[in-house]
């Protein structure tokens, strides 16, 4: 084998290769994921090259300089254990500093078996993201409501969706978040009470039934409002989320539907970690991108 490992921007059909990669490693990527990564940020996917062939990438995701997120790690299995994935790892974690202000911070979520490699990175564990798995009947029972309003996403101003999106996660995402609610084969709602914007979530479907992601709510109430509507999409299959174990509230809504964890990830940071609001999340918005 040899050992020319070429590190570049990766192009776009590359990424489809990537999410190809994905889906056989079991990680059930959205439909549309590669072309809204994409869409995000064009410059964060770097691709690995031996030989003149694509064996490995990920993202760099940067948001506006301000945070960084490194996600979608993969090394195509026959290349493993040759410490070439080392080599584009730490080329990843590199590029994407120079790609942030001094100071930023990244985050990441790692399998728990590569805890200690990435922590030697640098990076230090904040919490868990355990993703559950609901079955969803054919026809689900009607979502309650209590003095709450669930409305499409695309009816609200945006920049109140950016506004409480930001309390929420660590950099402004205006260009993200434009493309995942209205991307194809999802749903995007928003619970307002009083006439206040109190949560959101999106559901999308996936390789295997759909995920929830992200779902942010003020409280226990309104994220249960949320995911009653959203569950409704996912009728006769399975819906996936992944729900921060630092949120008490979160672990307490999927063990009340009966939900069955089925994979986890490390969630550390490089750098602070950001200070968000810890308990309206209840479902992260994907382990790629942050």
């Amino acid at each position: 084998m040899s050992n020319e490992l070429v590190i570049r921007q990766m192009t776009r059909p590359e990424l489809d290769q990537l999410v190809g990669w994905a889906a056989a490693e079991g990680w059930n990527p959205g439909r549309h994921d590669a072309e809204l990564f994409w869409a995000t940020d064009p410059q964060a996917f770097v691709a690995a090259e031996l030989d003149g062939e694509l064996i490995g990438g990920g993202a760099i995701t940067s948001y506006a300089g301000e945070f960084g997120f490194m996600g979608f790690f993969i090394v195509r299995p026959e290349y493993r254990g040759h410490g070439l994935g080392n080599t584009l790892w730490l080329a990843r974690r590199d590029r994407l500093l120079a790609r942030l202000r001094p100071g930023a911070s990244i985050g990441m979520d790692g399998v728990f078996t590569m805890q200690d490699y990435y922590a030697r990175g640098g990076f230090v564990l904040s919490h868990r993201n355990l993703r559950f798995r609901a079955d969803i009947p054919q026809q689900p029972a009607a979502p309650a409501l209590g003095n709450e309003v669930v409305v499409q996403l695309a009816h609200l101003p945006f920049e109140q969706l950016l506004a409480y999106d930001r309390t929420c996660f660590p950099a402004a995402r205006a260009n993200f978040l434009s493309t995942w609610i209205a991307q194809p084969e999802g749903l995007a709602l928003g619970c307002l009470r009083d006439g206040e914007l109190r949560g959101y979530g999106v559901v999308r479907r996936c390789q295997e039934g759909c995920k929830l992601g992200p779902l942010f709510a003020d409280d226990t109430q309104a994220a249960e409002v949320l995911y009653a509507h959203l569950a409704t999409f996912a009728a006769g299959g399975p819906l996936f989320i992944d729900a921060p174990e630092n949120n008490p509230a979160a672990m307490a809504m999927v063990r009340r539907h009966g939900m069955t964890e089925v994979f986890g990830c490390a969630r550390m940071y490089l750098g602070p970690a950001p200070t968000v609001a810890q308990e309206r999340v209840f479902g992260v918005t994907t382990l790629e991108l942050g």
